[in-house]
């Protein structure tokens, strides 16, 4: 669950509902997800948060290999209800637990204090035999570090049981230490070395606040204590992520913060260390093929555009139609009309895509950026497999399959040459500001957009293949169907031929709107704002001006392009300050 939906949907929602209520609910709905077959609840979830870590984290402790040095604190999911959606989410290790013999229950609800910032933890757990049947059916993603509590004997009993699907155990009992060749860590605030000395390491859990927490950590670095330092809590923001590992932690586990910043946190840590880190890639020779192909893309649409304001059909129209558009024009202008409108809001859509398609090669993938890559992947292989849209009603468009033809050395070029690319969004974000804040709205703004466009594609498209018109279509060009087909039986082919390649065309962009805001929004990204805001013009204005010059102003026809525009604008003016803000500060 990106911070987009977490805030911006979800926690307005799970706020109003007792803490435990809400955390299972939002936990067993995104384990539920997580557990879809095929793998697909994986893909999802990558899809919505791009969750992957740059391999320059990578860090070898306690025996094992943690991707990045976030992970999560069982606090968070005490019953392991989310374990499997968290283990999708980016995180470098995992703690699991409590775990009893038995299944205890709280004594205490969780209590969240949402203006201090606070949570006051239940003091539940779950029971060895669920927790084993849940390990053994989780794919091992990264690092799992299981909490047990209870007597020696019981202790040492689980820990055989669990041995096979763990890394290693966190106990709170310093006289318990050599139940498993596994790695051993103590949960404790006592940082005598005769306390710490049986252990593989140490889980310093934050309840006094940062400051103590960093000294803490400093001290056991100035003691040259030579275990594994984790802390637990206390880390709200990227920043004081960066001050504990600055300090000499190994790893951090978020807990409050996970909560309150968002599960957008330890995606946000990874991007500062990555920009801190100075990493850099030459520019992948295939970069300026997708540009060009992005470019072809613009000047097709300039081109379709100057058609849609002059000749509207062209010569092979006419030829397919077998009369002249005088003919049509002398029958029912409405009908040239009609098609003016389709074929200038294809023109509009055609440029806003080359605008995008050229922005994401050259600052994207230009850059190593492998999620740049996909997106302008995904787009174009569904923009060519969109001529088959185009004949649904038996009118094949030659002139689109040579557009298509030109295009693809370009693209193919583009996709060989860039096929190893494997770099990570990085960012100089530190704080969870106001600027943060507003700005997460923003991008829910353009993520509602590309959905929208997505979904407004898909429905153009299949009506472009079947019904051809909606009633308002019906309404404005003052006809049915039947009287079109009596007039020119080859005419419906041709309007079909325009939804269909409209709503193609439409679902790439849309697409491109949606990657853009899903994968991209990093503090400081100029471009992205100028992407939306140069790329979004020709769409809007083709689309909107072309039904107001024709006459054809339906409000429910054009409440679709009403709402995409009020969502565009949201999200230009909410996230302008965001995007803009280059530093850290």
């Amino acid at each position: 669950m990106p911070d987009w939906s977490y805030h911006g949907i979800f926690s307005p929602f799970l706020r109003k509902l007792p803490a435990k209520t809400s955390r299972e609910f939002i936990h067993r709905g995104m384990n539920t997800i997580a557990s879809l077959p095929f793998n697909l609840g994986h893909h999802i979830i990558n899809f919505l948060g791009r969750e992957e870590t740059h391999s320059s984290l990578e860090k070898r402790q306690l025996g094992a290999v943690f991707i990045n040095p976030m992970g999560l604190s069982g606090k968070v999911d005490p019953l392991l209800s989310g374990t499997r959606a968290f283990s999708n989410l980016g995180f470098g290790f995992l703690e699991v637990g409590p775990i009893t013999r038995y299944q205890t229950e709280s004594t205490t609800a969780p209590k969240v204090n949402i203006e201090a910032k606070t949570i006051l933890f239940s003091d539940e757990s779950v029971s060895y035999e669920s927790a084993l049947q849940i390990l053994i059916k989780l794919p091992k993603k990264q690092p799992l570090f299981a909490r047990l509590e209870g007597t020696p004997t019981e202790i040492n009993e689980m820990a055989k049981g669990l041995e096979p699907f763990v890394d290693g155990f966190i106990v709170s009992t310093p006289d318990i230490h050599s139940f498993s060749e596994k790695s051993i860590l103590l949960s404790t605030s006592n940082l005598a070395p005769s306390t710490l000395s049986p252990f593989h390491g140490i889980v310093l859990e934050e309840s006094e606040g940062m400051e103590k927490l960093l000294q803490q950590v400093r001290y056991l670095k100035t003691i040259g204590y030579k275990g594994t330092i984790i802390t637990s809590g206390g880390v709200m923001e990227p920043v004081h992520g960066l001050h504990l590992l600055d300090a000499g932690a190994d790893l951090i586990m978020l807990r409050e913060g996970y909560v309150f910043s968002g599960p957008g946190l330890p995606k946000r840590i990874k991007e500062v260390l990555l920009q801190r880190s100075n990493y850099f890639y030459p520019p992948p020779s295939g970069w300026f093929s997708y540009w060009l192909f992005g470019l072809f893309i613009l000047l097709g649409g300039i081109l379709a555009l100057l058609f849609s304001l002059t000749s509207i059909i062209l010569p092979y129209d006419e030829f397919f139609l077998g009369m002249k558009k005088e003919d049509i024009w002398a029958f029912n202008e409405r009908i040239m009309l009609f098609m003016a409108h389709d074929r200038m809001t294809l023109a509009g859509t055609m440029i806003s895509g080359g605008i995008v398609y050229m922005q994401l090669a050259k600052f994207g993938v230009k850059q190593h950026l492998k999620w740049a890559k996909q997106a302008i992947d995904v787009a174009a292989i569904l923009g060519f497999l969109g001529i088959f849209a185009f004949i649904g009603y038996g009118y094949f468009d030659w002139l689109h399959l040579l557009f298509w033809l030109i295009l693809l050395p370009f693209y193919v070029y583009g996709f060989w040459k860039t096929r190893s690319l494997i770099g990570t969004p990085t960012s100089p974000n530190l704080y969870n500001d106001r600027i943060w804040k507003i700005g997460i709205y923003g991008q829910l703004s353009f993520v509602l957009l590309g959905f929208s466009f997505v979904i407004g594609g898909i429905i153009i498209s299949i009506i472009g293949v079947s019904s051809v018109f909606v009633q308002t279509d019906l309404q404005y060009i003052c006809m049915p169907p039947e009287m079109l087909e009596s007039f020119n039986a080859n005419l419906i082919p041709v309007l079909a031929h325009d939804r269909a390649g409209f709503g193609s065309a439409l679902l790439s962009v849309g697409l491109l709107v949606l990657m853009l805001g899903l994968w991209r929004y990093q503090q400081g990204n100029r471009w992205v704002w100028w992407t939306y805001l140069i790329g979004g013009i020709p769409a809007f204005f083709a689309g909107v001006y072309i039904h107001f010059a024709i006459g054809y102003t339906t409000f429910i026809h054009l409440a679709p392009a009403y709402f995409a525009l009020v969502l565009y604008v949201t999200g230009l003016l909410l996230t302008y300050k965001y995007l803009h803000k280059k530093d850290a500060s």
